[in-house]
């Protein structure tokens, strides 16, 4: 009893988890092409020379400290929404945290192999790619039953609306894709 009712908490923290996760891959790519655009990869080369020389307990440091002065943007955030101001509210913060995630992949990008020398770091590392595959694992089933319903919708449909939206959907991700890999 105790378990049907927690499993939906369950699926809801691994949906989150995994949209957290999809943002941080995602944003790695646009993180680089701004890197590409903007003189960001000198930026990105003095940088990772510089981690290379510190002590993996201050890479520790460089990476988590360009991300704190974004917290006092999402606690606005968070005054505007329990003000009422749920529309800038949430602008913000998903503003902020866009930006917070972009960074941490950039930083985390340069630090990583100095970070990984950390045991605990390493260990929660690995925790987290462990956490990231159950939550794949717990969002599979409904994923495929999404899927199955969109497929039975795509069958059904008598005037073709569905099929040629998703066929348009599809074509626009298969774009995407295309432009990711040759972008890098």
């Amino acid at each position: 009893m105790k378990r049907r009712l927690l499993q939906p908490l369950w699926v809801l923290l691994a949906i989150i988890f995994l949209i957290e996760a999809w943002f941080w891959d995602h944003l790695a790519p646009v993180v680089a092409r701004l890197v590409a655009v903007i003189p960001l990869r000198e930026l990105k080369a003095w940088l990772a020379g510089w981690v290379e020389r510190l002590s993996p307990s201050a890479a520790l440091l460089v990476f988590l400290v360009p991300v704190a002065p974004l917290y006092p943007l999402k606690f606005l955030a968070l005054a505007l929404m329990a003000g009422g101001h749920w529309s800038s509210g949430l602008a913000i913060f998903a503003f902020a945290h866009l930006i917070g995630l972009g960074v941490a992949a950039f930083i985390f990008d340069v630090t990583k192999p100095k970070l990984l020398q950390l045991n605990w770091f390493a260990a929660v590392y690995r925790f987290v790619i462990d956490l990231r595959a159950k939550a794949h694992a717990i969002v599979a089933p409904i994923m495929a039953q999404i899927r199955a319903k969109m497929a039975e919708l795509l069958n059904s449909s008598g005037d073709g609306w569905a099929q040629r939206t998703l066929r348009r959907i599809g074509e626009l991700r298969r774009r995407v894709r295309a432009s990711r890999k040759a972008a890098r």
